[in-house]
């Protein structure tokens, strides 16, 4: 082994350390989120970089918008792994204000090619009986075709 091949090896570990550090931070941090409301409904807007509809699932509990992007890292021919450093499991949590009604039924989600996930939730009338008070709704979930149960579209 030459004095060469042993700073390759060294150069190799730290970056793949390295990596792996920046991975697990960005695993342990919630993925952005913006909370808009409109008349009619409220709309979440997540980052979700690098993440297709079967990666997705989002769920409606208790007044929260919860999701979770489990990525899966794409391998290129002729490539080696050098810094594995973008986080694969994502989670994100957006509450909305505690006085708003919603028909979480309804809820749409909708990941765009930018990666940028939307989910839209309709507002309810104050009389409307809510129809999943208190319990988890899913809005979208990864199935055996690859659909997240919401559309992606250009954008």
């Amino acid at each position: 082994m030459t004095l060469r091949d042993i700073g390759k090896s060294v150069s190799d570990s730290v970056l793949k350390q390295v990596g792996r550090a920046a991975s697990q931070v960005q695993e342990n941090r919630p993925i952005p989120v913006d909370v808009l409301e409109s008349d009619d409904a409220y709309l979440v807007v997540f980052d979700a970089p690098g993440a297709t509809q079967s990666d997705v699932q989002v769920r409606y509990v208790d007044g929260s918008v919860e999701v979770r992007i489990d990525r899966f890292r794409q391998f290129y021919e002729d490539f080696e792994m050098r810094v594995p450093g973008r986080g694969m499991s994502l989670d994100g949590h957006a509450r909305l204000p505690d006085d708003a009604l919603v028909n979480a039924e309804d809820a749409r989600a909708t990941l765009r090619k930018n990666g940028t996930l939307e989910i839209e939730i309709p507002k309810r009338e104050p009389e409307e009986r809510a129809e999943a008070s208190g319990d988890t709704v899913t809005i979208a979930e990864p199935d055996d075709d690859g659909g997240a149960g919401g559309d992606e579209s250009e954008e």
